[in-house]
């Protein structure tokens, strides 16, 4: 099976809460990995998510230790949207 690994940031203007997160996390840039797999037996090359992770704490926080945390993408989507609106 192919898996590709997309990186990306994500930026929260607010603190906000996860359910795959303990905690709530403040305001900040966080990194995102995102992996995707190809779908078999297409005549086309196509990929489904299969894991979302947000990696904590905010890149601009210095001197902790980082966790990586496997997030729903429609939850974190809708964090942001959550996020921007306010």
């Amino acid at each position: 099976m192919t898996i590709r690994t997309r990186e990306t940031t994500v930026t929260f203007r607010h603190p906000f809460k996860l359910s795959g997160i303990d905690s709530p996390q403040p305001a900040g840039t966080y990194r995102l990995v995102i992996d995707e797999e190809a779908i078999p037996d297409l005549t086309f090359l196509a990929y489904r998510r299969s894991a979302t992770m947000l990696h904590t704490p905010a890149i601009i926080t210095p001197g902790n230790s980082g966790q990586v945390h496997v997030v729903n993408s429609d939850e974190l989507t809708k964090a942001l949207e959550d996020d921007a609106r306010t």
